[in-house]
């Protein structure tokens, strides 16, 4: 399983995969993580990386007791697509 990790110099989560890194830029609020973005390269587009970078973003937030505010336009449509995480939502 690939690793999701917390890039916290550049307040993004980071998922490498076969060289490529896709990215969830957050901004840390009291209790939030808000996702104004999140960017998949072209070569890792249609792999599915962008919604393993996703579940990697929920477990991080769960294991601080953090909610998550979604902005990007997939990051949205990723938690309609996942009603089981609902629960993490702001």
């Amino acid at each position: 399983m690939t690793k999701v990790s917390d890039n916290s110099e550049k307040n993004r989560f980071e998922l490498s995969e076969n060289g490529e890194v896709a990215f969830a830029d957050y901004q840390l609020s009291e209790g939030e993580i808000t996702i104004p973005y999140v960017e998949s390269p072209v070569a890792l587009r249609g792999t599915g990386a962008a919604g393993r970078l996703m579940e990697g973003v929920v477990a991080h937030a769960a294991e601080r007791g953090l909610k998550i505010l979604p902005i990007c336009g997939y990051a949205v449509s990723w938690f309609k697509r996942h009603p089981e995480h609902q629960s993490i939502l702001a």
